[in-house]
């Protein structure tokens, strides 16, 4: 559209200018040629349009919003169409407490109250996209800065909204993946009726106040004695179970072979055992006999 205004003022000055100025007469026809060409650019450059990857471009008539939509490529269109070209890659929003972090300078934590009173400090990330298909509608009811009418306002909301429902130290352990599935499909709810997709939600950190932190880190430290205590007793009980396995054994054993043994079979194992003696090289032995007579065997050759 430039480049058309552009070749009209040159035609305009041409025409004007020097038709009052014979002295320039002839250099009328090459300003007509100019104008004309500015105004061929101009036309030519408003029926080409080039849609980059990962755009969609909306058609805008006189500010009145068309319904279809053009991909990525080129495109003849109507000269006199102006188009919006708007961002369908996914996107994100952080929202932090450390300064310079997220998209907010400064401190951009949400600050929400629990249902036991307490306020708790949120990090948290949003993962968004622009339905392609919804582009004139989000451009229509919207504009083309959705971050700050929508996610922005509509995700710290919903936080406050659903936290609520939980206790302080619910949404910093056990119950923190509920209540991320919860926001979700809440902030996904208001999204999908404004032309957004809601990808993934990332709560990053969940900050507590000190008095909190204070009691949860007694009470993992008490949990953590517990279960050292726990284990102390269990292996007592099994070194008890040990001793009495092994009491057991020598009383078995002994009780076996005081039943099994006879003074024959003893004698028979004493006979065995000095002959053993008696036949070893340099060794002699005193053996006591069952008449208190000693023997002395001695095993030198």
């Amino acid at each position: 559209m430039f480049l058309i205004v552009i070749g009209i003022i040159i035609l305009v000055v041409t025409a004007v200018v020097l038709k009052n100025n014979p002295a320039l007469a002839k250099f009328k026809p090459i300003g007509r040629i100019v104008g004309v060409i500015f105004i061929l650019l101009g036309i030519l450059n408003a029926c080409v349009k080039q849609i980059d990857a990962g755009q969609v471009g909306v058609k805008v008539l006189f500010g009145s919003i068309q319904n279809d939509v053009m991909g990525s490529g080129l495109h003849f269109i109507n000269p006199l169409l102006d188009v919006k070209k708007l961002d369908v890659k996914t996107q994100n929003y952080t929202m932090s407490g450390v300064h310079d972090e997220g998209n907010q300078v400064g401190d951009d934590a949400i600050r929400v109250l629990t249902s036991d009173g307490l306020e708790v400090t949120i990090d948290l990330t949003v993962l968004y996209r622009v339905v392609g298909a919804d582009a004139p509608r989000l451009l229509r009811e919207t504009g083309d800065d959705y971050r700050d009418k929508i996610v922005r306002p509509i995700t710290r909301t919903k936080i406050r909204d659903n936290a609520v429902y939980y206790q302080a130290v619910d949404l910093f352990g056990s119950k923190r993946d509920v209540f991320q599935q919860r926001i979700y499909k809440s902030i996904e709810e208001d999204f999908k009726k404004r032309g957004l997709m809601l990808e993934q939600l990332l709560v990053r950190n969940i900050t507590l106040p000190n008095s909190v932190k204070a009691s949860i880190e007694s009470k993992i430290n008490a949990e953590q004695d517990a279960k050292k205590m726990e284990f102390v007793l269990l292996k007592e009980k099994q070194e008890a179970e040990r001793k009495r396995v092994e009491a057991q054994g020598i009383a078995d054993y002994q009780r076996i072979i005081n039943t099994g043994l006879t003074d024959q079979q003893l004698q028979y194992e004493q006979i065995k055992a000095m002959k053993e003696l008696a036949l070893s090289t340099n060794s002699k032995v005193i053996v006591m006999g069952k008449g208190n007579t000693p023997i002395i065997i001695d095993g030198k050759q």
